[in-house]
């Protein structure tokens, strides 16, 4: 399956401040969705992007509106029959596993300042597949098993997880909808927790340990760029336990990010595609 004709550029909207090691992230995860969409167009737009290096949201979807009317100019000018474009331009996808009103206001405003040229979609969860996401950091971490059915156990997993996120109440909730996926695949208690909500953390860490876990451990579920340097240590501090990595460019995420596109546009998913 490739790309239709003429389909809109998908836009990978990122936050936070932008670096080398986040272009770095955001770039993997287009290569993941152009890998499973031949053919497809996709731009990376920066929420605190303001130069050439790291283009703004905003200056991106220009561009990519401006580019196909050139493009549609040039098949007139050469006597090609083509039709007018319509619909939008782009589509946006948000690369946040959950809900964060503040930064999805932002992006939205992007889009306006744009032009409205471009349909934005929703976060990328919860999903399943951030379930196996998270699974997998911690068991990168030494923090849970990396398959139930084996035999041998890790002598550091955990048998309480924090699934650490940002956003606020929504945030929480739509987290620990996940969370009881990650349970599930790990037969331990999963439970939700906001990084940016002063005792948050510390409240689930006392509940988890008043519940009897005693070895706990905490699985941002968060992508990386949208969490503040230094956020997840003193977190971990808080909760006295150690910490997986940020989910980042796990392959799941790329595939996500390209579901959410065929979802705006509506293609049916490839065989084998996570569902929305």
């Amino acid at each position: 399956m490739a790309a239709p004709e003429g389909a809109p550029t998908l836009v990978l909207a990122v936050p936070g401040a932008p670096s080398a090691a986040i272009r770095s992230l955001a770039e993997e995860v287009v290569s993941i969705a152009r890998s499973e969409l031949p053919g497809i167009e996709a731009e990376i737009g920066y929420l605190d992007g303001d130069d050439a290096e790291y283009p703004g949201l905003a200056a991106v979807l220009t561009r990519v509106d401006a580019l196909r009317a050139e493009r549609y100019e040039i098949a007139v000018a050469a006597g090609r029959e083509v039709a007018a474009p319509e619909g939008p331009a782009a589509v946006v996808v948000p690369l946040l596993a959950g809900p964060d009103s503040a930064l999805t206001r932002r992006i939205r405003q992007a889009v306006m300042d744009a032009g409205n040229t471009a349909e934005l979609t929703d976060v990328l969860g919860p999903h399943p597949l951030l379930a196996e996401a998270l699974h997998v950091r911690l068991s990168e971490a030494g923090l849970a098993r990396a398959d139930r059915a084996r035999l041998f156990t890790v002598a550091t997993a955990a048998d309480g997880i924090i699934l650490a996120t940002v956003g606020g109440e929504e945030a929480v909730q739509a987290a620990g909808i996940t969370g009881m996926l990650l349970a599930a695949r790990l037969a331990v208690p999963v439970m939700a927790a906001a990084l940016d909500q002063e005792g948050s953390i510390a409240s689930i860490a006392e509940q988890l340990r008043g519940a009897g876990s005693e070895q706990l451990a905490l699985a941002p579920y968060l992508i990386g760029p949208e969490l503040a340097e230094g956020l997840l240590d003193a977190a971990a501090k808080e909760a006295g336990c150690a910490a997986a990595e940020a989910l980042g460019a796990y392959p799941a995420i790329g595939r996500l990010v390209l579901s959410q596109y065929m979802s705006a546009l509506g293609i049916a998913p490839q065989p084998g595609a996570p569902a929305r």
